[in-house]
């Protein structure tokens, strides 16, 4: 699997190119900047991008928007962001096109290896990757504005779960409960925030998303 990894910190982009190389990734470029990370996507056509979301010059938000730029030309390009902190904003702009193979992650998370690279296999495989402190702060906001105060605790659960990009499969060993009681809390979560069920998980995962943060949206004071 080829990998792009743009990150200006040279010790931290180090770490993942031996990372990503020592669990079979063929890392074709790293780069430490926007432009040069726009060129490496077109030259390369990665399988998917690592990118940190913040690149010279001005140390905002290049990543991201090179990375939308980027999915412009060529729709789907799976990326992995990377982030210092949560940013509700910037999670919102990375799933408003929908279409999955997309990911937001804490740097914390890199250290983790495993979650790490489950994570760039995930988001270079089609899915929706989010970290759990992003889905934590969405739901809590949601659940502060009455968005999911319909819920039961395990609804809850298990929405949190079905938002970090799980399956039914591993929803069910996490929580310990049984397939059909995922089935159907998942059921039960759709009808009380009034949204279409879908098979599809990586579907499934944006349109939890999509509401909460469009109810969010919409609940905000002018």
């Amino acid at each position: 699997m080829r990998v792009v990894i743009a990150e200006d910190l040279f010790l931290l982009r180090d770490g993942l190119i031996r990372t990503l190389q020592d669990h079979g990734f063929e890392v074709v470029a790293a780069v430490d900047n926007s432009p040069e990370l726009l060129r490496a996507l077109r030259e390369h056509e990665p399988d998917v991008a690592v990118v940190d979301i913040r690149l010279p010059p001005t140390f905002t938000d290049e990543g991201l928007k090179a990375t939308l730029e980027a999915r412009r030309a060529r729709p789907g390009l799976p990326v992995l962001i990377l982030s210092q902190y949560v940013d509700q904003l910037y999670a919102h702009e990375l799933l408003a096109g929908g279409g999955g193979a997309i990911g937001y992650l804490l740097k914390d998370r890199v250290t983790h290896t495993a979650q790490f690279v489950a994570a760039v296999r995930t988001v270079a495989a089609g899915g929706t990757v989010m970290d759990p402190q992003v889905i934590a702060k969405l739901l809590a906001r949601s659940d502060a504005r009455g968005t999911t105060a319909a819920l039961t605790p395990r609804e809850h659960d298990v929405l949190e779960l079905m938002a970090e990009g799980r399956s039914n499969a591993a929803i069910m060993h996490t929580l310990h409960i049984s397939e059909s009681a995922v089935a159907k809390h998942t059921a039960n979560i759709f009808a009380k925030l009034g949204i279409e069920a879908s098979a599809d998980d990586n579907r499934r995962v944006l349109a939890v998303l999509a509401y909460l943060k469009n109810a969010e949206r919409i609940a905000q004071p002018f």
